[in-house]
């Protein structure tokens, strides 16, 4: 989804997310209105089924790699070892099983982004909301991301909605939506 600032992109993946509720209208992920639920019913929607990748990529800088990859699963109540070999797998995936044991600043941007990726796909969601995940990346690190993006998508067979500024990235997307300002002239 691409479009000027101010149109409402980040706000959409929100609602999306469930982190924020609609003023009007209907959102349904696998037959369900997340927004009818009760706080603790969409917390555990949002657990179950979505993912997040964050523009900034919200690694908290205390972690290792593995342990911000871990973090969707403290929700859950505690960190299985089906969820460390998980969380590992996703590592490798995105190249960075060299970079496991390290903290958030020992990594480049294209290394961040990464770890972000394989966070937001440890729970196995059914959607993942990436808010521009090459936005703060130089243009090869960007592609890197965009087709690690697009494979993950399709290896995890999970929905993927990125919001976005470069049309390098949207063109890569199955489908492209813009969003803009109408005004009443």
């Amino acid at each position: 989804m691409t479009g000027p600032s101010g149109t409402g992109k980040s706000t959409l993946l929100h609602i999306l997310g469930t982190l924020d509720r609609p003023t009007s209208g209907r959102f349904e992920l696998l037959g369900e209105n997340p927004h009818q639920l009760s706080e603790n019913g969409q917390a555990v929607f949002r657990q179950k089924h979505i993912g997040f990748i964050f523009q900034d990529h919200q690694l908290l800088p205390q972690l290792t790699v593995l342990e911000n990859v871990l973090i969707p699963a403290l929700a859950t109540g505690s960190v299985s070892a089906e969820h460390k070999a998980r969380g590992g797998q996703l590592i490798e995936s995105v190249g960075l099983g060299h970079r496991v044991s390290h903290l958030p600043s020992e990594l480049s941007g294209g290394e961040r982004a990464r770890a972000a990726v394989a966070r937001s796909l440890l729970l196995r969601p059914t959607l993942v909301l990436a808010d521009e995940p090459t936005g703060n990346l130089d243009p090869a690190n960007a592609k890197k991301i965009g087709s690690l993006l697009l494979e993950l998508q399709k290896q995890e067979n999970t929905l993927l909605i990125v919001v976005t500024h470069s049309m390098e990235l949207a063109d890569t997307m199955q489908q492209r939506l813009a969003l803009g300002v109408t005004t009443n002239a």
